[in-house]
């Protein structure tokens, strides 16, 4: 029997949530019924190490190197120069960036990167060949370059985020959706928010959730080091980029509540991003250098997330978070900001706490926990209860 082609197209391999269930998805998919192919648009991030035996990569070159350090930084922005010499794309494109742009600056939120994964999905290289299935795993550039510069029987696009929130819109994406046979959002509030974008598909969308492999994880989080400062009072940890939809501003006040209070906390966050100075310079006029620690990003989260007493996952807004999952994996009490895709996640007072997104709430949940060990306990026993899903969604996947 002929295999069957598909094509998986995203914008970097960069550690985060898409990227991470992406790889699992990869890993599950029947190698003896798919040839599948991969294609990172950027051609970067430190992911790309860890492909799954049996798919093959598209690009001629890559670099492992994160988006958010100084040579990641560096490569992508070199990747961009060149998307907007190419073919003088920067120039085709003028009208488009200043349409969008003028939109953005109205709304007071300028969104350089939305703005040129059009540009890097022009400017990328194409294939001759069709494939039976192309799916664009992300949104923005992958989105756009299967939408346009993919031949294929069937297209697929996945939404992983608030749409309206991300900053993505109809004018944005130039109704790219239009040309897919199916889309999938990795929740039902990010399902139904994309619906009031784009009402005429709503017989086409559904919902595809994340899926992790919980036995590796527990797995890795019994290797590596962990925390090494031997810290005695209650770890607190968080794991996402350093990012304005992340938010850190807020855990950062939230953490000087409880340090003003006497509370014996060191709160930690795994993860990097173009947010770090700003940080950084708040976390030192708080005083909390001791206290609120920005690690960076790790190759192994998992033995920090099993050490930890709390997660928490306070955030502007979400699609559905890959660290929640994990922490819940871990059996971890958890606390999250009342948002898009977090509600999806949590049970109130049964496997989790939701609060409202300011310092004050954070720190009095935080506190909650911290007085009510009992609470603790049964929180984690049920967070435990995660159901791994499994070959159905990857079926799911090719019913078209």
């Amino acid at each position: 029997m002929k295999k069957k082609t598909v094509l998986f197209v995203i914008n970097t391999m960069g550690r985060a949530g898409a990227e991470t269930a992406l790889l699992e998805l990869l890993r599950r998919i029947d190698k003896e019924e798919y040839k599948v192919f991969l294609y990172v648009l950027t051609g970067q991030g430190e992911m790309l190490s860890q492909i799954p035996e049996g798919v093959k990569l598209v690009n001629k070159k890559i670099d492992c190197s994160s988006v958010h350090d100084s040579e990641g930084r560096k490569h992508l922005k070199n990747v961009v120069i060149h998307s907007l010499v190419k073919d003088f794309n920067g120039v085709k494109l003028a009208p488009y960036f200043a349409s969008n742009g003028l939109k953005m600056l109205k709304k007071k939120n300028i969104l350089a990167d939305k703005l040129l994964w059009r540009a890097i999905s022009d400017s990328a290289s194409r294939t001759d060949r069709k494939f039976d299935y192309a799916i664009a795993y992300i949104e923005g550039a992958a989105a756009y370059y299967v939408a346009d510069h993919v031949n294929a029987e069937h297209k697929v696009a996945f939404i992983h985020i608030d749409y309206e929130n991300a900053g993505y819109s109809r004018e944005l994406d130039r109704d790219c959706y239009l040309k897919f046979d199916r889309i999938f959002g990795v929740s039902q509030e990010v399902t139904d928010v994309f619906v009031k974008v784009y009402p005429e598909l709503k017989e086409k969308t559904g919902i595809f959730h994340n899926m992790l492999n919980n036995k590796a994880i527990v797995e890795k989080s019994e290797t590596g080091e962990g925390f090494t400062d031997n810290f005695e009072g209650t770890r607190i940890l968080t794991v996402g980029r350093l990012m304005k939809q992340k938010a850190f501003e807020v855990s950062i006040k939230a953490c000087k509540i409880l340090k003003d209070r006497g509370e014996k906390i060191r709160w930690y966050v795994l993860g990097e991003g173009d947010q770090r100075e700003k940080l950084e310079a708040l976390i030192k006029e708080l005083g909390l250098e001791d206290d609120f620690l920005l690690l960076g990003s790790v190759d192994n989260p998992y033995p920090y997330m099993k050490q930890a007493d709390f997660y928490v996952h306070c955030s502007r807004y979400e699609g559905k978070s890959i660290a929640i999952q994990e922490a819940q994996i871990l059996g971890k009490p958890i606390i999250v900001s009342d948002c898009s895709g977090n509600r999806e996640q949590v049970i109130p007072d049964k496997d989790g706490l939701i609060c409202n997104f300011t310092s004050k709430d954070i720190a009095e949940s935080i506190t909650e926990l911290l007085n009510d060990k009992e609470k603790c306990r049964y929180l984690a026993e049920n967070a435990l209860k995660v159901n791994e899903r499994g070959q159905e969604e990857v079926k799911k996947l090719f019913d078209v």
